[in-house]
């Protein structure tokens, strides 16, 4: 099965970190987030990817043409123009970039890829969220419900401390980054059928997560995954520093790769 991974939105909400490159290409522990993402697939044997980029894509598509290089040990011969490999340590993958255009809604980027996907099912995700979602056991159940999309599931943490207060104002409990009120979110890892291409009636300005899902969701044709692990979506700075700090650590929860 194919990797496809959304990377072409702007990253407005981190334009600190997104002015010179694509959200996706933030860097963690020294490697771009889209690298986590698909170490994450690797792992469970899946080396096929789709790459749908639009703004700076340009940079995504640098990366992987040096890629090779940057992660070789390599003479080079600037008389006679070539060069020689002594060692590589590259990992396995086919990536294909699709330049999917600068303003083209999510659900327009997967319709543009439809041709590269040959009718069989695939993996979907976005270039900005990191986790160690269980990925066989997503597509087991994905297989098991006969829909045509199952979406990964997740609590999210909540943004701000827990205070519990008793009459008087004696704090009784309090908890420093608690899960949110109970409601789960989209982690963003999904499953899907050629099938899900149907439902993407309007082109360009097709935004996925809206009329596609609503009309899924009444055709009884999602299901989903739930996910209890680990699931971050880089969205601020703090969100960067935080994920920085793990793998500095060493206590990255996303690294199920060795």
């Amino acid at each position: 099965m194919k990797v496809v991974i959304l990377a072409g939105g702007y990253g407005t909400r981190l334009s600190e970190e997104t002015e010179s490159r694509p959200k996706p290409m933030i860097e963690v522990g020294g490697k771009p987030l889209l690298w986590h993402i698909m170490k994450l697939y690797w792992r469970y044997g899946y080396h096929e990817f789709i790459i749908l980029a639009g703004y700076k894509g340009h940079v995504i598509k640098e990366y992987f043409a040096n890629y090779y290089i940057h992660h070789s040990d390599i003479t080079f011969d600037l008389q006679s123009r070539t060069f020689e490999v002594h060692s590589q340590s590259t990992e396995p993958w086919k990536v294909t970039i699709l330049d999917t255009g600068m303003d083209t809604m999510t659900g327009g980027r997967l319709l543009r890829a439809k041709s590269l996907l040959q009718d069989s099912p695939f993996f979907l995700t976005y270039g900005d969220g990191l986790s160690d979602v269980d990925i066989p056991s997503l597509l087991k159940v994905h297989n098991e419900s006969g829909g045509i999309i199952t979406i990964t599931t997740v609590q999210p943490d909540g943004r701000f401390g827990l205070v519990e207060s008793r009459k008087g104002g004696k704090v009784s409990r309090f908890s420093e980054k608690p899960l949110g009120d109970g409601g789960r979110v989209s982690g963003g890892f999904f499953v899907c059928e050629p099938g899900i291409f149907d439902y993407l009636s309007d082109g360009d300005e097709t935004i996925l997560e809206r009329t596609p899902f609503e009309s899924l969701t009444s055709d009884g044709q999602m299901f989903s995954y739930f996910h209890s692990g680990f699931w971050k979506c880089i969205d601020t700075l703090r969100d960067v520093r935080q994920v920085n700090d793990l793998w500095k650590n060493q206590l990255a929860p996303w690294k199920v790769w060795d």
